[in-house]
């Protein structure tokens, strides 16, 4: 024993803290307190499945909800400072494009109006859109309900696709008349009157996103031109590769273009709702954190009462010439151990639920003969999940940082054992 101390301390202190962490001897002291262990890390391990499970699923509903208003939005926009019309939008597209990230893009024109039906009448977002390039930065066309296609909208012929949501509240269908009202007004001899239009109902889409279902139309970007009495396109529509870097790509296009274009994302276009769901998400990550904080913890009174157990072990050691740094190892590898062990174990655990959860999820709902998400109520009739490791591997780091530091305290008080005190009664 006593060569082996002099020797290589770790493998001993290895040996010996991983044999405490086993179990050591039986009995009835010496199995409450493997309990105890067993019991730490159980609760380390189910509080990191917890936190990634939770984080997988808030992650797959905030993909459901940006796929779908991305499938009506563009990732990013660029409008001109002054609110003019934008007349060299190729000059413009081009050198957006010159950027790696940019993948298409599309002219539009964009204003507020009311749409009437009848004595019905419901404020909207008109885009003017060209059916041609509008197919390469929004999803729209692929949302268009019985076959209908961008292509409807013919320059001249004053048709108009709606979102599905504002066509039921207004009770059109398609081939159905309504009138447009643009803002400001007109002069005439019999004195100021509104400027409107007649549109024909050429389509109906739906993306699943009540805001845009219910308040977007689409029209030729040459008719919306002509009725807002604009010489061309406002603005230029961009789709980027990786929709997670439209914020840097769009300080690069601010840069790139100047102070007389204004550049905006979809994270800003869309601030409320981005910034909610970011705070929602940390706010969820530090109070499941603190579940993992108290299973990691709970190792403390493990090793104190194995501390406490094993004085008379901690004497002899230090007899043969254990050091006290040798005796602080012994239960920083016990504690340790415990940690990873608990820490790996709620990892693969959360991953084979947050990647199985469309099965888990109905497989429950069948068992106790309920809905999570019925279809009739929420846009999302299953359980989304979409782990990242951009998540995953900060909460192991956190668990294994915790459970190390939770080992700190009862491993010094072994360290400062004093083997006279602790033979005295062996």
């Amino acid at each position: 024993m006593s060569s082996l101390l002099s020797g290589s301390a770790w493998p001993y202190e290895w040996q010996v803290g991983w044999r405490y962490t086993r179990a050591g001897r039986a009995g009835r002291r010496n199995g409450f307190i493997s309990f105890i262990s067993f019991v730490s890390v159980i609760g380390i391990a189910l509080g990191v499945a917890a936190l990634i499970i939770v984080l997988s699923v808030m992650n797959g509903f905030q993909k459901e909800v940006r796929d779908r208003m991305l499938a009506a939005i563009p990732h990013v926009e660029l409008n001109s400072a002054t609110d003019n019309a934008l007349p060299d939008w190729h000059v413009l597209a081009d050198k957006a494009k010159t950027l790696p990230e940019v993948k298409a893009a599309a002219p539009f024109i964009a204003a507020q109006s009311l749409l009437a039906r009848g004595e019905d009448m419901r404020g909207v977002v008109v885009r003017g859109v060209s059916p041609a390039d509008e197919g390469g930065v929004t999803d729209l066309a692929s949302q268009l309900k019985k076959d209908g296609t961008l292509d409807q909208l013919q320059p001249g012929a004053w048709r108009i696709i709606l979102g599905a949501e504002l066509a039921r509240l207004l009770g059109v269908r398609v081939g159905d008349s309504v009138t447009l009202i643009a803002p400001g007004a007109q002069v005439t001899p019999a004195g100021v009157a509104p400027r409107f239009k007649q549109f024909t109902v050429a389509g109906v889409f739906s993306v699943g996103h009540y805001e845009y279902d219910s308040a977007l139309a689409l029209v030729h970007l040459d008719d919306a031109a002509k009725l807002y009495r604009r010489d061309g396109p406002t603005g230029v529509q961009l789709r980027l590769n990786d929709v997670h870097k439209a914020r840097e790509v769009g300080v690069q296009l601010s840069s790139l273009l100047g102070p007389q274009v204004l550049v905006r994302d979809w994270t800003r276009t869309n601030a409320a709702w981005y910034d909610a769901v970011q705070i929602e998400k940390r706010m969820m990550a530090i109070i499941l954190t603190l579940i993992v904080a108290v299973a990691a913890f709970n190792l403390v009174s493990t090793l104190v009462m194995t501390v406490t157990d094993k004085r008379a072990d901690i004497a002899i050691l230090r007899t043969l010439g254990a050091s006290p740094g040798s005796i602080m190892g012994i239960f920083v590898v016990q504690g340790a151990a415990a940690g990873v062990i608990g820490t790996f174990a709620g990892v693969s655990l959360g991953l084979l639920v947050a990647f199985n959860i469309d099965v888990i999820v109905p497989f429950i709902e069948h068992l106790l003969g309920v809905s999570f998400l019925p279809g009739s109520i929420y846009l999302i009739s299953r359980m989304p999940s979409d782990p990242q490791w951009g998540d995953i591997m900060p909460i192991a780091v956190i668990s294994l940082v915790l459970s190390f530091l939770a080992t700190l305290y009862p491993s010094y008080r072994a360290s400062r054992v004093n083997p006279a005190e602790a033979l005295r009664y062996e």
